[in-house]
């Protein structure tokens, strides 16, 4: 398993605990773009990675930087997974492109 892959597959496994552990009350949301609606939530960032949830879309998007880089560099997306998916038995990651 290439290092990327590995960083991918940890944040998806930090998500779905996150997402598996959250309050009640934050249990079920409605998708639909409502007043007071967050487009984007920020699940998790280090300053060398960020892991999005695109709430419209219902998307996860992760970010990080390359080997040996530091806070301030720039992020490049890394993959993305369907969270229409939670739920099934597998999740898999989509590459991004030109994802390393």
């Amino acid at each position: 398993m290439t290092r990327g892959w590995g960083i991918v597959l940890g944040a998806v496994i930090i998500v779905l605990g996150l997402l598996a552990f959250r309050p009640a009350t934050m249990a079920h949301q409605p998708s639909s773009q409502g007043a007071g609606s967050a487009k984007y939530t920020v699940v998790d960032t280090e300053g060398t990675n960020l892991t999005v949830v695109d709430n419209a879309n219902n998307k996860l998007y992760f970010y990080c930087t390359g080997p040996d880089k530091t806070v301030g560099d720039p992020l490049q997306l890394r993959g993305t997974i369907d969270l229409g998916e939670v739920g099934n038995q597998t999740l898999t990651p989509k590459k991004a492109e030109g994802g390393q």
